[in-house]
């Protein structure tokens, strides 16, 4: 008799239902053992480092470590327990297929996997720390299938979010002489300047730089791995946070004239540019070159903090979670795999924001008619000075507003076109 695949589902085997009409029978069933069993005794292998048939727990530490996770011989102890039957302390082929045939996640290396490409989601911000590529990921060519995901998924909820993020410019740019704007003030104020169509200022240029600033970063990064000599797949934290801030340093170097122009539209006024090239032409005119650098110096710096504590809080998450839940059976799911990245996200944002908000002080301080043209130093010293320390977190509400909203939308996009661009989902 057919199985429903909502029985099944906990079993893990949705992908049995060829068919895909709701019911798993027995010949897909068969065909699902068989196949996974494959995939099952290719990873068996591929930790049996010693190839002696059996598996123990230095194995498995050397296994997590090349996956950039450590962990103690307790913790590999404890793994080895929930799977050997035998008391031997050591896991055979038989005990490996029993333990993982019709266990809803495939293996503890592949969750690591799922985790480590589940950092990518994007929240409008420019200095995240590029994704890891696994040497078969590069090979069978998924890698690029993973970044096309990636920066579409980073399209659609730059777009959604679009209206928080021109709120929290204009927050950053004008509160300090208007006082009063709040969220539902600013947002009324956009409207009626410009109508609705006026939210999503700056966004085309926030969409468009996407694509260049994520392949100069992935690709500066793989480089400075190379550099840095690195036996190691995946590299540990230290040499990840330097490998990932030059990364980053080198993309926003290459691309950082659009942002002041992301800003700049974020900016106008109605019928003040007729488009980007526009505003370009007329920056360029009025203030010459360097004015697309402007800002550049607190941008920088500001790479440092948020990529050293986003990924200092996010190891920390998900190796907290490994210690507690490595053996059980559930599967980490959407939460946990989310909560990891929003909070160290979120950590990251609010060490950084000061020099995120300074930056756009000084690319927007042009637009801003008898206004003063400090330095980076003077602007800290001004703000501080005549608003306080809360001034350095100006525009802080609708930034962190947008987060969640984004991180779901981007889960979402990033999830289905990888479905549909072959990449296999965990």
């Amino acid at each position: 008799m057919p199985l429903p695949i909502k029985t099944m589902s906990s079993l893990g085997i949705k992908a049995g239902d060829k068919d895909l009409d709701g019911q798993l029978d027995f010949e897909e069933f068969v065909h699902y053992l068989r196949d996974h069993e494959k995939k099952l005794r290719l990873v068996f292998k591929s930790l049996d480092k010693k190839n002696d048939g059996r598996i123990d727990k230095q194995e498995i530490m050397q296994s997590l470590r090349d996956l950039g996770v450590n962990i103690s011989e307790q913790q590999a102890e404890k793994i080895l327990k929930s799977m050997d039957k035998n008391g031997t302390m050591t896991i055979d082929w038989n005990e490996w297929r029993d333990y993982h045939l019709l266990h809803p996640a495939n293996n503890i290396p592949e969750i690591i996997l799922h985790w480590k490409h589940s950092t990518i989601f994007d929240v409008g911000e420019s200095l995240m720390v590029p994704d890891e590529f696994t040497a078969e990921e590069k090979k069978t060519g998924m890698w690029w299938r993973h970044l096309v995901a990636g920066g579409a998924a980073g399209a659609v909820s730059r777009t959604c979010t679009a209206p928080l993020d021109r709120l929290k410019v204009l927050m950053q740019v004008h509160a300090s002489r208007t006082n009063s704007m709040c969220i539902a003030g600013g947002f009324n104020h956009m409207i009626r300047e410009g109508g609705m169509r006026s939210l999503w200022r700056g966004n085309g240029m926030n969409v468009i730089k996407i694509a260049p600033e994520s392949a100069i970063k992935f690709m500066a990064y793989e480089q400075i791995k190379r550099l840095i000599g690195s036996n190691q797949e995946t590299l540990g934290i230290l040499e990840r946070f330097v490998a990932g801030s030059l990364a980053g340093a080198i993309a926003q170097s290459s691309i950082y004239p659009m942002e002041v122009l992301k800003t700049r539209l974020a900016l106008r006024k109605t019928g003040q540019f007729s488009g980007i090239a526009d505003c370009a032409k007329h920056i360029f005119r009025k203030e010459g070159m360097t004015a697309f650098y402007k800002g550049y110096i607190p941008n920088l710096i500001g790479i440092i903090p948020y990529a050293g504590i986003d990924l200092a809080v996010y190891e920390t998450l998900k190796n907290s979670w490994l210690q507690r839940y490595a053996t059980d059976s559930a599967d980490p799911g959407v939460f946990v795999l989310l909560a990891c990245g929003t909070t160290s996200s979120t950590c990251g944002q609010l060490a950084s924001y000061p020099l995120a908000l300074v930056r756009t002080r000084m690319q927007a301080q042009a637009t801003i008619e008898g206004g003063p043209q400090m330095t980076m130093s003077g602007l800290f010293k001004h703000i501080v000075k005549t608003e306080g320390a809360f001034g350095l977190y100006r525009g802080l509400a609708p930034n962190f507003m947008k987060v969640i909203p984004a991180v779901s939308i981007s889960y979402v996009v990033y999830e289905n076109l990888k479905m549909s661009l072959g990449v296999v989902s965990r």
